[in-house]
């Protein structure tokens, strides 16, 4: 029996409209789900090692530093170092034309001299020719003081004989105490011709030559310069034959091997830097190099650093110094304050905070669940949170959604790394 040509169409048309409704009803209940459920990046909560820096900029400087500056003007004769040189102690450096030092020192010499002399005359009573005139006229009054009494003696004899008038025997005394008088005039002009205002005068006379006499010294040893400390030339900005003015630079040598970083802190973190904290500094001049030390005094007032920022002066001593580290460099500082071994950690933008009780979104069943958490007394640095309790390790907390999409709980999640 044949069969029917509309029955077979009939049959082929419901069979594709079948199709066509399981297939839109498949592309539905997929695009539904799709829809429900939101990506999002995950991380896990495991135990690790973390570390609270507070990072800042400073100033290198050398703890034992000589910085010589001309004390007057004048030319530089010879320079015996180069930069860079390591010297010793006590080690020439360079020198200064000393001409006019000398000239100075001479003329403080001579002065000094006078000074001293013009004392000593006071104190003995005059020069030496005064003394000698002195001494010599007391001789011969003395001389004639004797000449005098042995006439007046033989006066005296003569007036007993009745040879001789009390006239003359009077006027023969009278002659012996004018010589009297005459030598104590004398020898209080040896003795006391000077007051004691001569003498203070004197002395203050000596004093200031002396004074002179130390100033030119010094300022002629000025022009012979030494490091008093043993380290290296840093600094040497002038060349043989250069005119200086005074309190031009000449030469620094520091030991590069002994170093500090004064470091500056904004005042929000100076409460959280100790004495002690380790350090690491790093400097742009010498990429991949990395210096250790610890914060030797913490800030101890806050002042105004560029009319800008209110800071913490901190000071840190280089415990590593090589002598790679220049003096005035400006240097990145890093400070350790805190460290906790082995704490569960999860990243921080895992965290939130709805009031002041912290949170995360926990992915179970990969729906996202609310859980909040305890990191009061843990490390919360740049990109990890110390979770103290309400995680456990292994735990998978939502990071971000990576559409715009806010994250709440009870939301239907897929996860990727």
């Amino acid at each position: 029996m044949a069969s029917n040509p509309k029955s077979h169409r009939s049959t082929s048309i419901a069979i594709w409209g079948a199709v066509l409704v399981l297939v839109s009803v498949g592309i539905f209940a997929i695009r539904s789900l799709t829809r429900e459920r939101v990506v999002v990046h995950s991380a896990q909560a495991t135990y690790q090692d973390l570390t609270k820096t507070l990072t800042t900029n400073g100033k290198a400087e050398p703890v034992v530093d000589f910085q010589y500056r001309a004390l007057a003007a004048g030319q530089v004769r010879e320079i015996y170092v180069d930069p860079l040189q390591k010297v010793k102690a006590g080690q020439l450096l360079l020198k200064l034309d000393d001409t006019a030092a000398l000239a100075t020192l001479a003329h403080a010499r001579a002065t000094l001299q006078a000074a001293e002399l013009a004392a000593g005359n006071i104190e003995h009573g005059g020069t030496q020719e005064e003394r000698s005139t002195t001494a010599a006229d007391l001789s011969r009054a003395t001389l004639q003081r004797q000449q005098d009494e042995s006439d007046l003696a033989a006066r005296q004899k003569l007036l007993q004989q009745g040879a001789e008038s009390p006239a003359e025997v009077a006027a023969a005394q009278h002659r012996i105490q004018v010589d009297d008088n005459t030598i104590r005039t004398i020898q209080t002009r040896s003795t006391d011709r000077f007051g004691q205002p001569d003498v203070a005068s004197a002395q203050a006379q000596v004093a200031d030559a002396r004074a002179g006499v130390a100033a030119a010294q010094s300022a002629y040893a000025d022009a012979v310069i030494r490091t008093p400390i043993a380290g290296t030339v840093y600094y040497l900005p002038v060349s043989q034959y250069d005119y200086v003015a005074a309190g031009d630079d000449l030469v620094y040598v520091a030991d590069l091997q002994h170093m500090h970083v004064t470091a500056y802190f904004d005042e929000p973190d100076v409460g959280a830097l100790a004495n002690g904290q380790p350090v690491t500094i790093t400097w742009e001049a010498k990429p991949g190099t990395v210096w250790h030390g610890h914060i030797s005094q913490a800030p101890t007032t806050i002042t105004s650093y560029g009319n800008t920022r209110n800071v913490g002066e901190c000071f840190i001593t280089v415990d590593d110094a090589d002598g790679n580290l220049q003096p005035n460099a400006t240097v990145n500082v890093t400070v350790t304050i805190a460290q906790h071994a082995h704490v569960l950690a999860v990243p921080r933008e895992a965290l939130r905070f709805d009031g002041p009780q912290p949170f995360v979104f926990r992915i179970i069943d990969r729906k996202l669940v609310r859980t909040n958490v305890q990191i009061s007394g843990g490390i919360v640095n740049l990109t990890q949170a110390e979770i103290v309790s309400g995680l456990a390790e292994g735990d998978t907390v939502a990071l971000n959604a990576t559409t715009n999409s806010d994250l709440s709980d009870g939301m239907a999640v897929t996860a990727i790394p």
